[in-house]
């Protein structure tokens, strides 16, 4: 079961730091590294995405089920948010970005080892709350002026990836509500806080039957790739190596097409 842990951060945003909590009975990851008596141990630190909270939970719970003595440990925001936590000294093992300019923001700063790897890829959709009320249709409807709509800020890759989608589409939007990562755009739709907002395919599978996703022809020209790297001051680097290596496992890589990311 998930559980909240405080961290220090050197932002003062209310980030979410969320520990995995493998239970014995679950199924150990044979393949992992390190798995088995004599394997992985202390904590491991996982930056996040905020759109990879669910899988990277998930793949953290079957790492500790097979390593019993360590701890995973996961900071899930927006991208942006996370890069300058890391530039301003925040401890971590890995870094997992919703795009490669926020992961060119750590890599630029020294503070990789090695080069990142891309290991999934996700779009824009039009989520609406169940029933679609407002009737939404296409991104030109983001431009009805009676209409609530939510957007990530832009200098969150989800909002970097809707600038670049409404530009395509010739749609001038005017969101109610700037967000600061995909999760706070997708939880106001699920509260129907608002009438649509433009989320990631993945974030429309997540919420279930909570809400409804529409197809956008113009977010194949927004891709975002998604880089995962260990840190080069990880204070458990044999445990970061043994996280990246399940992501891009083929189970890690499943878990991922299963959520609903596109796999490189």
């Amino acid at each position: 079961m998930s559980r909240r842990v405080p961290l220090v951060l050197p932002v003062t945003a209310a980030l979410a730091l969320t520990a995995c909590g493998g239970s014995s009975d679950e199924a150990a990851v044979g393949t992992a590294p390190g798995s088995g008596p004599a394997g992985l141990g202390g904590t491991v630190t996982v930056f996040a995405a905020a759109s990879l909270t669910d899988v990277f939970t998930d793949l953290g719970a079957q790492l500790e089920a097979g390593n019993p003595d360590l701890d995973v440990q996961f900071n899930f925001a927006g991208s942006s948010a996370l890069a300058t936590q890391l530039t301003q000294g925040a401890p971590a093992d890995v870094f997992a970005s919703a795009n490669e300019a926020q992961m060119a923001v750590v890599t630029d700063a020294g503070l990789a080892d090695g080069d990142p790897a891309v290991f999934a890829a996700n779009v824009l959709q039009i989520a609406v709350p169940a029933g679609n009320p407002a009737g939404v249709t296409d991104l030109a409807d983001l431009a009805r002026e009676e209409l609530t709509v939510a957007v990530c800020a832009p200098q969150v890759p989800c909002g970097a990836a809707a600038e670049d989608v409404l530009a395509a589409a010739g749609v001038t939007a005017a969101p109610d509500t700037l967000e600061e990562d995909v999760r706070a755009a997708l939880t106001k739709v699920e509260l129907g806080e608002v009438d649509a907002a433009l989320v990631y395919t993945t974030d429309v599978t997540a919420a279930g039957d909570a809400v409804e996703g529409l197809d956008v022809p113009e977010a194949e020209q927004a891709v975002n790739e998604y880089p995962v790297v260990t840190l080069a001051e990880a204070p458990n680097p044999e445990a970061a190596a043994a996280f990246v290596e399940l992501v891009r496992s083929e189970e890690g890589q499943q878990s991922l097409a299963d959520a609903g990311f596109r796999i490189p």
